[in-house]
């Protein structure tokens, strides 16, 4: 689009609610594992290292606006990257995740959690702006984890698909849970803080595992804290992004804490979460909200799906067209790239 600046981009554009030329997409982990060009790129370099490199950020945050010509590029990194930046002593290992040496148990543990310096991640601060240099008018998404999510990986000590330790420690020593969240509050801010700083148009903040809590548990044990989050970055002025898993029920309260888009998994249908997650009388735009597996069908079924998405979301101001979560390894990257150029041929105004 001649002439367009990085705020008037569609992808700005609809995170304001206002008139677009059509639908921006973008999705998430579109930087990453389904691209073959990232396979090569990353070939004998662990996942932590490759996200400590600008050179490699930088490509491999490019590779898919080449590829696929999405609306906005999201910054290529780790929700672990801040914590391992403080010292945490963890690792990303293959096929598992993060895994954490010291779990958080104790109170004595919080000592491994210091505040997060902007010189702890020089490298960020390089990345983004060398990835913004190259984006011309393309938006970069700057990105964290949530306090919750955060919490869990440090308290479990890795994945864990039940949380136990992670709600036991909830539930039976909210004193030190409201600490430990505090603390993740606090350097998750400073990361995107650095990040927006750096040149980052807008933010995400992740929090995968929350879809795991009810509601009451979210809004007396969590929401301070992500709260926190945002009102320290609302100063800036960029828009943020809230998103979690199985997060149906949580909709509403994700808004509330302070973001002005709210991302939505495939579960509730798009036109109802923009009714939840603008509950409380505060308008918001969202993104979302394809399944990822609806990527392995055939490419009319795809183009079925994603107009079921699109109808949906008709008539809503401010739509973001994205998946219900992540890209999945073994997607075809050409079915994205079909993806992009139909929703954009389809909601073109």
């Amino acid at each position: 689009m001649p002439g367009v600046t990085v705020t008037d981009s569609p992808f700005l554009r609809a995170c304001r609610r206002e008139p677009v030329p059509h639908t921006p997409v973008w999705f998430m982990r579109q930087a990453g594992r389904s691209l073959p060009e990232y396979r090569r790129l990353r070939e004998g370099i662990p996942m932590l290292e490759s996200c400590m490199r600008p050179d490699l950020v930088t490509e491999i945050t490019l590779q898919p606006v080449r590829r696929h010509g999405v609306d906005a590029a999201i910054y290529f990194s780790d929700i672990v990257v801040p914590l391992k930046a403080i010292g945490v002593d963890l690792d990303i290992r293959p096929g598992v995740g993060p895994v954490v040496a010291r779990p958080i148990r104790s109170r004595a543990d919080l000592a491994q959690l210091r505040p997060l310096e902007p010189d702890d991640v020089k490298y960020v601060t390089e990345a983004v702006g060398s990835v913004v240099s190259e984006l011309g008018d393309t938006p970069l998404i700057g990105f964290a984890g949530a306090p919750f999510t955060l919490a869990s990986y440090l308290v479990e000590g890795g994945p864990s698909r039940n949380h136990e330790h992670t709600k036991a420690l909830m539930y039976g020593d909210p004193e030190l849970w409201a600490e430990l969240l505090d603390r993740l509050a606090g350097i998750t801010a400073a990361f995107l803080a650095v990040q927006i700083e750096a040149g980052a148009s807008a933010v995400q903040l992740f929090d995968s595992w929350v879809g795991a809590l009810a509601p009451a548990d979210y809004r007396a044990s969590v929401m301070p804290a992500s709260a926190k989050v945002f009102a320290a970055t609302a100063h800036y002025g960029v828009p943020r992004i809230h998103f979690g898993v199985g997060t149906g029920e949580l909709l509403g309260l994700l808004g509330e804490a302070g973001a002005e888009v709210v991302g939505a998994d495939w579960r509730v249908p798009l036109d109802e979460a923009a009714r939840r997650a603008s509950a409380d009388g505060t308008e918001r735009a969202v993104q979302g909200n394809l399944d990822p597996a609806v990527l392995f069908a055939p490419p009319e079924a795809v183009a079925a799906q994603a107009d079921r998405v699109l109808e949906a979301a008709a008539g809503l101001p401010g739509h973001i067209f994205n998946l219900g979560h992540g890209v999945l390894p073994d997607t075809d990257p050409d079915a994205l790239t079909r993806l992009v150029a139909h929703v954009h041929e389809r909601t073109a105004r």
